[in-house]
């Protein structure tokens, strides 16, 4: 039987049997829009584009077939600014919060872009020539699908060759220029005795070049560093002026010129006027918007069939798949969203997409020839029956935009890399250690699953390894998660993921690399591909990479599923930790990642049940919980207890509650852009990253808070959209974060938000006392046993596949 305890709360009915399964979380249909359920009325259909909630904990949510058909290019053109949508789980929130943060893309390695990229670059050209050469012979005229086959065959052997290129040495100097080639002539020159080497010296020489401090600097290959990000240009006054005026010829708010410019640049307004689809590549703008806009400024000329329409959908359903977790889509699912927007031909439009350069093609799959269509050309299925062959597996063709495409391609390169640089195997100068440590000491890459007990070990090899003379760090997802690390490891070996990018830690060494020999990332569940490529990047070669973390917690807010594609993979050692989360509360959890809603025996009342019957009720239970019941009962302060509901609408999600609860806990006018000093607050840094304090106050530059005895500084524009009160959050915001108690609240009307990830995230921020406002009946056990994450489509695992052997396990 699974059931929650019921100790203190008579009357629950956690312990009544399952229903079958078909009602709870059936999924939203609008997956594709995000915007579209901001607020209808109930948590599991929150706002997704900047809460990660809704699109996470919805199943079926990555299902872009379920797109709301709009009215062609008839929409309504009316862009009124939406409500803030500040939280940063949600992974791409419109906001551009994650300006702290390096452009992975920048970041990405020298030969990210030389495969598939160059593909999508160049189908257009490459399928016209092959068209127009296969009209002008003798052979009967190929046909569409038989072109691209072709223009793609031939693109592919130019791309192997390339690489084969690349990977052989360079022959005598031959592929040689420039300054290299005068170098070489110079070099033989001295050796014939033509010239005396200290003719080529007239200068001073160049200063030594002075190398990196510590013993794990051995003679691993160089590598190209990443150049430095670019500064964002200031946008001038004529430029924004000029958008202004294009905006209002089209019946747009001027308040979106600096978004605009943001987007499309300083040539914005001439852009937008020559082509008014590209104002969706403004976050929030809808299709329908689009089209309304569009039909300001064309008139007649608008038509729903419009290539730049066509163009403009497919990087815009693109984008809403990469809020959802994609970093890539299944040509037919864009096709069929495609259609879901009226546009005529889903194929043409597709085509012209990938000729225009807007989206990149890949394939899913072993095959010989890689082409928007999975049927082979006509003569070759022929040839193939005549033969006698088989026929070919079919092969799923994928479309993704170029930065998740550059960032998971430079991800693999740098994970192949640390892997495939020589380490220290010197199991002598480590420690006695556990499995992870001896795993360590011998790879460049190791992963390492567990709960929140198994932090400890993951902490332990940041200590071994310093006692062993290297140079070792931990990093972690949250600052809550930095303090439980340090407290492990010592405050001078704990930092942030973003910290350790931003310059907080140990520095650069002279190829401007991170001065680490061992790194071990915390959290590792939460590294969205964009982060985890630049961080992998900041690595120098020879470094020890530790990935640990919990994989039945929430994906992580932004695109991609690193730290589960890198266990699919299997390119690694894989360590699992066997030590169990203590307590009921523990108990409880690690039941919930198998599938099972066990009752667990709570004789300090660290799990109760709080049965309620509605929303409102819902409410009232959870103030009454964290102001009273819990401090009296428990003995744990209201400043220590963080209530956590499904999503931020709704009667019972994080408004209503926030509400509730300054009104009981710190009642005030909100004289701070709606907040009063001593307000509990969480503040979205960048996507998926929240910190939580207390207003301390205000001054002309902005909202000051006190982030666990840490000064932060809201700036003042970004204080209506980027901060929320925080005594409620959602699981997203939560996500590495832990609190002494912990109030989950659950209402009848989030159930389709419910999901086993999502309970298991919320009941895990519990370190001592879970009390569980309970009014879902048996979709709280329906949930945690048979609803998983929606699946999320990724191009890591065989990537790492093509770089790498799997490992023994």
């Amino acid at each position: 039987m699974t059931a929650l305890p019921q100790g203190s709360a008579p009357g629950s009915t956690a312990d009544e049997p399952a229903e079958p399964a078909g009602e709870g979380g059936s999924g939203d249909a609008s997956a594709v829009e995000p915007q579209s359920a901001a607020e209808s009325g109930g948590p599991g259909t929150a706002e997704r584009v900047a809460e990660a909630e809704s699109a996470e904990d919805a199943a079926g949510a990555g299902e872009l077939a379920g797109a709301e058909a709009d009215g062609g290019a008839g929409g309504d053109a009316d862009l009124r600014s939406d409500e803030p949508r500040p939280d940063g789980e949600g992974g791409a929130d419109g906001e551009g919060d994650a300006d702290s943060d390096p452009d992975p893309s920048s970041g990405s390695g020298s030969d990210a872009g030389d495969g598939d990229g160059d593909a999508a670059d160049d189908t257009a050209g490459d399928a016209t020539a092959e068209a127009a050469q296969g009209s002008e012979a003798a052979a009967p005229e190929l046909s569409d699908a038989a072109a691209e086959l072709a223009a793609q065959r031939k693109l592919r052997a130019r791309i192997e060759q390339r690489k084969a290129e690349k990977e052989a040495p360079i022959p005598a100097g031959t592929k040689l220029s420039g300054t290299a080639a005068d170098l070489l002539a110079a070099v033989r020159a001295v050796e014939k005795g033509e010239k005396s080497g200290a003719a080529f010296f007239a200068g001073p020489p160049p200063a030594p070049r002075r190398p990196a401090p510590g013993p794990a600097q051995d003679a691993a290959p160089a590598r190209p560093r990443s150049p430095e990000p670019a500064q964002a240009p200031v946008t001038s006054d004529e430029a924004l002026a000029a958008v202004r005026a294009v905006l209002t010829r089209g019946g747009a708010p001027e308040t979106l010129a600096a978004q605009v410019t943001g987007a499309l640049g300083e040539q914005a307004a001439e852009r937008l006027d020559a082509d008014p689809w590209q104002l969706l590549a403004v976050p929030g703008v809808r299709p329908e918007q689009a089209d309304g806009f569009a039909r300001a400024l064309l008139g007649a000329e608008c038509r729903p069939d419009d290539e730049r329409r066509a163009a403009a959908l497919v990087g815009w359903i693109l984008e809403q798949a990469a809020v959802q977790g994609h970093t890539a889509l299944p040509a037919d699912d864009v096709r069929t969203a495609l259609a879901a927007r009226s546009v005529p031909d889903p194929d043409e439009a597709v085509n012209q997409a990938v000729a225009e350069g807007v989206v990149l093609v890949f394939q899913d799959g072993i095959a010989d020839e890689p082409g928007l269509d999975d049927a082979a050309a006509p003569d070759e299925a022929d040839e193939a029956d005549e033969t006698g062959e088989g026929e070919a597996e079919p092969v799923e063709v994928l479309l993704g935009l170029d930065r998740y495409a550059l960032a998971e391609e430079s991800l693999a390169d740098g994970l192949a890399r640390l892997l495939n640089a020589p380490v220290r195997d010197d199991g002598s100068v480590w420690p006695e250690g556990g499995e992870l440590v001896r795993a360590v000491a011998g790879s460049g890459l190791v992963a390492h699953t567990g709960g929140e007990a198994a932090r400890a070990e993951s902490a332990a090899v940041v200590t071994a390894a310093a006692a062993a003379g290297l140079r070792a760090a931990g990093a972690a997802h949250t600052a809550d998660g930095q303090r439980r690390l340090a407290e492990l490891t010592g405050p001078l070996a704990a930092f942030t993921v973003a910290g350790l990018l931003s310059g907080d830690g140990p520095g650069r060494d002279a190829e401007g690399a991170l001065a680490l020999d061992v790194l071990v990332v915390q959290d590792a569940t939460q590294l969205d591909v964009e982060t985890a490529a630049v961080l992998v990047e900041s690595l120098p070669d020879g470094c020890r990479l530790v990935l640990s973390g919990d994989p039945g917690v929430l994906r992580p807010a932004g695109a991609g599923l690193v730290f589960h594609d890198v266990l699919t993979a299997r390119v690694c050692p894989v360590v699992a930790s066997r030590m169990p989360d203590p307590g009921p509360v523990g108990e409880l959890v690690s039941g919930i990642g198998i599938g099972e809603l066990n009752q667990v025996e709570a004789p300090g009342k660290e799990v109760v049940i709080v049965p309620v019957r509605d929303a409102g009720e819902a409410v009232h239970r959870a103030v009454q919980l964290l102001a009273d019941s819990i401090p009296r009962a428990i003995g744990i302060p209201a400043e220590q207890t963080q209530v956590i509901t499904v999503g931020h609408g709704g009667s019972a999600g994080t408004r209503a509650l926030n509400a509730a609860l300054k009104q009981r806990l710190n009642p005030g006018p909100g004289r701070f852009g709606g907040f009063d000093p001593a307000d509990r607050v969480a503040y979205a840094q960048s996507p998926g990253r929240t910190v939580t304090g207390t207003v301390a106050g205000a001054d002309a530059e902005g909202l000051r808070l006190d982030c666990a005895g840490k000064p932060v500084l809201v700036p003042k524009e970004r204080v209506e959209s980027a901060l929320r009160h925080g005594w409620a959050l959602t699981a997203h915001q939560a996500a590495g974060m832990r609190w002494p108690a912990v109030v989950v609240v659950l209402p009848g009307d989030a159930a389709q938000g419910l999901n086993r990830a999502w309970v298991y995230t919320a009941f895990g921020r519990a370190e001592r006392h879970l009390s569980v406002v309970h009014g879902v009946d048996q979709a709280l056990p329906r949930a945690v046993a048979e609803l998983l994450p929606p699946p999320r489509t990724t191009r890591l695992a065989p990537l790492l596949h093509g770089l790498l052997k799997p490992a023994e396990q």
